[in-house]
């Protein structure tokens, strides 16, 4: 398919700077020899701790995040559920036996959540970001659906009407029923389900309200494309900034958590919130070591960062949950 977007030439949509996925010295081959050989701290010693709480009941009057792990969140904003690339399933690859989730991590399924899903936003259809499983049983549940160009064939498939979506450009903004605005915006990525690549666009994007601003990062390699962003619409109130599964293998399109916290200083964010960690092992990295690398470098920058605990309520303009709850895994 064609599409008429400055960033789809020659049959597939690209960066805006060139990105090599793999660094110059690496194979497919030798990378699937590493990830054969992981050792055996890029999974937590025992489960995780997680806080449990009833997501169908409405939530106080200001904004509220609810993480739950990696890069799944719910954000509950001027009376709408908005839900973030969720992934409720127990493993982030098409079968079973890869990518399982930590013990612990899968308190909450998709029957926990709001009856009325108002918004699903899909940054890009990587199996850790657009599961078919959780989709499909959430299929019924959902109001509107906003994501990436080339998205909506994917989430066709499993079961969600294609009237109800809406496919972004970088860029491309809309406004919603409720005084919200939602812009789709770069980022440094790829995208693909199987063997062929970059036949849908990746993003992060932008959401506000009369009073709030919110960055939803999805996944990206560190560019300019943070500060573009941060010049265009920032301040921001917080930052949803992808922290971990990371590798000097693959630096152009998964940060460093040094670089993540250059990308919230780019942004002009208030505060950040650190994910694409605590449920999936998909690097060579220890378990732990993207937020403990984030914290170490915001503390050189005086950037505030939030770790809640999976499920921990998180309201914007209140204290930000910042218990070390990792050290408590045995």
């Amino acid at each position: 398919m064609e599409w008429n977007s400055p960033n789809f030439r020659n049959g597939t949509f690209h960066n805006e700077l060139p990105t090599l996925l793999m660094s110059a010295d690496n194979t497919m081959l030798k990378v699937f020899i590493k990830f054969m050989r992981k050792p055996k701290s890029v999974n937590p010693p025992g489960p995780l701790p997680s806080v449990r709480r009833d997501l169908k009941s409405p939530p106080g009057p200001g904004t509220t995040i609810t993480w739950f792990g990696h890069s799944s969140y719910l954000i509950q904003m001027n009376g709408w559920n908005i839900l973030v690339d969720p992934v409720f399933s127990n493993y982030a690859s098409p079968v079973p036996i890869f990518a399982k989730a930590f013990a612990g991590t899968n308190i909450y399924s998709v029957d926990d959540l709001p009856d009325v899903i108002d918004m699903l936003i899909i940054t890009h259809n990587h199996y850790d970001h657009l599961d078919g499983r959780t989709i499909s049983r959430l299929c019924n549940r959902i109001n509107s659906v906003y994501t990436s160009l080339g998205v909506m064939a994917d989430l066709i498939r499993y079961g969600i009407d294609g009237g109800i979506i809406t496919e972004l450009d970088w860029w491309e903004e809309i406004d919603l029923p409720v005084g919200l605005n939602l812009t789709a915006t770069p980022a440094r990525h790829f995208s693909g389900r199987g063997m062929k690549r970059n036949q849908s666009l990746w993003s992060s994007f932008v959401l506000e309200s009369d009073s709030e601003k919110l960055y939803l990062g999805g996944d990206s390699g560190y560019g300019p494309h943070f500060k573009l962003i941060g010049d265009r619409f920032g301040p921001f109130d917080l930052a949803i900034l992808e922290t971990g599964q990371y590798n000097t293998d693959w630096a152009n399109i998964h940060m460093m958590p040094e670089e993540a916290v250059q990308a919230a200083a780019d942004l002009r964010t208030r505060a950040m919130l650190p994910v694409h960690w605590a449920k999936f092992s998909l690097a060579f990295h220890p378990w732990d070591e993207p937020v403990r690398r984030v914290l170490a470098e915001a503390q050189k920058t005086g950037m505030p960062v939030a770790t809640p605990m999976i499920g921990e309520a998180m309201v914007l303009h209140q204290p930000l949950p910042q218990s070390p709850w990792w050290e408590q895994v045995k």
